[in-house]
């Protein structure tokens, strides 16, 4: 079994500690064991990357964009065979796999451009011979914890700014899926990037994650996760002044009118909620459907959920791959338990015989928003089905949430779709498509519960990876 170290200061260092990468189609299958750092573990990463960090952020930006490109094109080079270790180590069907690959890759190269493209501005100050300039410098050490469920894409798309913008990075992927992070430290290595400018510290969240959030060397994190969690670290960093992005939850609406091509709310409906197993924080887990189309839109959307495949990740027929974990499933099968509990009719949900987690994708009809199974996040392939009078109901129903990252319409009116992309509260709005699956080059992030601080992605990166100076010069 090949042992998969902490990269820290350009040197891979093992630990007292590892832990096994399982395969959830295959408990049997295990892709090897990773590192488990510590607290000391963060504390030399600290150390290496602020040794680093006047180099880096001084270093040119044709330094920067070289390593990124580099790294960008080895990624897609090695699509296929990252894409099957993704799926491997987090379930995720294969074409899904190289589809999340090829989007890392994606990333790295949109922003090795972006190295080259960060720009200041120059204006007349309102006293007589005075210039005024305004520069963006890197933020410092910048801390990266990353989720199981994008365990390449979240890492790339957090790294690839913090690099891209002079900052040195201190990532700490999941412990349910280390192998990609550790494929990305590798490649970044291979690329050119110097040592202790990018740190892969993997570990627990309670011990590694905690002494990144507190560890006064680090000056920001950015954090995909929990809300739980995701609160604690904004009330922490706010108490230690350091900069904090929080990616958190949703429970996202994917309305459906009467007037809507029913092919189309259908096939925008199932991909949504239930495709990369429905854990995804921009899953459809609420389909708020007009009275005049209720009825054929279940029919249809159950016949379309009984048709799907589920089975392993590695089998090219597989449209559904396993749930990433033992826990995972059994919280999900205990929200389709209270599901049905509350009143709702349960279409399909059960746990399913193998050597892996797997779980028939479930519809919860007749759910009312007010439920608890319609409210709290599940992430896995579970939905609610919500009837509701009109857009107007909808509208309502969709806003009456604490979460606001992304939100469906599916209509033939102009006028509904324009109302609805103005006046829902959510980060991102999606027109007759599913409310997951979003461009790498465009702003991510929601609002109210689902996001705090800067969005992500996109030429908005770096708002939370630089910050300000400004000069007044004289002659």
């Amino acid at each position: 079994m090949q042992n998969y170290d902490n990269l820290i200061g350009g040197k891979w260092v093992a630990e007292a500690e590892a832990m096994p990468n399982i395969n959830p189609s295959n408990t049997n299958d295990i892709l090897g064991n990773y590192a488990r750092g510590d607290a000391a573990s963060v504390d030399a990463a600290v150390e290496a990357a602020r040794a680093a960090l006047p180099g880096w952020a001084g270093a040119t930006p044709q330094l920067r964009h070289d390593v990124l490109e580099a790294t960008g094109a080895t990624i897609m080079a090695r699509k296929d065979e990252l894409g099957r270790l993704l799926s491997r180590e987090e379930g995720k069907t294969l074409a899904e796999g190289i589809g999340e690959v090829t989007r890392a890759a994606q990333l790295f190269k949109f922003f090795a451009g972006e190295a080259l493209r960060l720009g200041g501005e120059v204006l007349p100050s309102v006293r007589p011979g005075v210039e005024v300039m305004i520069e963006r410098e890197p933020v410092g050490v910048v801390g990266l914890i990353t989720p199981w469920n994008f365990p390449i894409a979240i890492p790339a798309w957090k790294a690839a700014p913090a690099l891209a913008y002079g900052n040195c990075v201190i990532l700490k992927p999941a412990e349910l899926t280390p192998g990609c992070a550790w494929e990305i430290a590798n490649i970044l290595k291979e690329s050119g990037c110097p040592d202790g400018v990018f740190n892969l510290v993997m570990g627990s969240g309670r011990t590694v994650g905690a002494q990144m959030v507190a560890h006064p060397g680090i000056d920001a994190i950015s954090f995909t996760g929990s809300v739980a969690t995701g609160r604690q670290i904004a009330v922490q960093c706010a108490e230690n002044g350091k900069k904090v992005q929080l990616e958190m939850g949703g429970k996202n609406p994917m309305v459906v009118l009467d007037d809507a091509d029913l092919d189309v709310a259908v096939g925008a409906s199932l991909n949504g909620a239930f495709f990369s197993t429905g854990q995804r924080c921009t899953a459809s887990s609420r389909l708020i459907v007009t009275a005049g189309i209720h009825d054929a839109f279940v029919e249809k959307l159950s016949a379309e959920v009984a048709k799907l495949k589920v089975g392993d990740a590695l089998d090219p027929e597989t449209q559904i791959g396993p749930v990433v974990d033992e826990r995972q499933l059994q919280q999900n099968l205990s929200y389709v338990d209270l599901a049905r509990s509350e009143g709702c009719e349960v279409i399909g949900g059960e746990a399913m015989d193998g050597q892996g987690f797997f779980q028939r994708p479930a519809l919860f009809v007749h759910a009312t928003n007010d439920m608890r199974s319609s409210r709290e996040e599940i992430f896995g392939p579970c939905a609610s089905v919500i009837r509701v009078a009109d857009y107007d109901e909808a509208l309502a129903v969709a806003n009456d949430t604490e979460f606001g990252l992304s939100a469906g319409i599916c209509t033939a009116s102009l006028k509904h779709a324009s109302h609805f992309r103005r006046h829902i509260q959510a980060g991102m709005v999606m027109v007759n498509l599913p409310t997951a699956g979003v461009d790498y080059h465009v702003p991510f992030g929601g609002r109210k519960g689902s996001s705090y601080g800067a969005k992500e992605q996109g030429t908005y990166a770096r708002e939370f990876y630089t910050q300000i100076k400004t000069s007044y010069i004289a002659p």
